[in-house]
């Protein structure tokens, strides 16, 4: 079982800057598919971020603002958040998974961290 740990999270000021590191237990040679996903109170968890071999994939409220990168290296996969917007606040949770075509043959996710925007 592969353990993943989020850290980085708080509460910052509108316009402001946070980063999210992700650390796994295991080496991250064996996900092809990292990312960030945020579910705010009240909503469905969504996809912020992925990192699916070697291309990235951003939902189009983050485009511009949000950074993704993985360090196979470290075992960690970081999201860089720059020009913070109160309605980006939500729980972030780290993924890591293999998928083969589009089935995911195993699928890992962290306990999550709080980010919270004030405006």
């Amino acid at each position: 079982q592969v353990q993943l740990v989020e850290s980085g999270g708080g509460l910052v000021q509108a316009g402001g800057s946070l980063r999210l590191s992700c650390a796994a237990s295991d080496t991250t040679l064996r996900f092809n598919a990292m990312g960030w996903y945020r579910q705010a109170p009240g909503k469905q968890r969504e996809l912020v971020a992925t990192i699916i071999n070697r291309g990235t994939n951003y939902a189009d409220s983050v485009k511009g603002r949000f950074t993704i990168s993985r360090d196979n290296a470290k075992n960690t996969v970081s999201l860089q958040m720059n020009s913070l917007k109160p309605e980006d606040t939500a729980v972030y949770y780290c993924n890591a998974r293999f998928i083969v075509g589009t089935t995911p043959l195993y699928d890992y996710w962290g306990q999550g961290t709080q980010v919270t925007v004030s405006s």
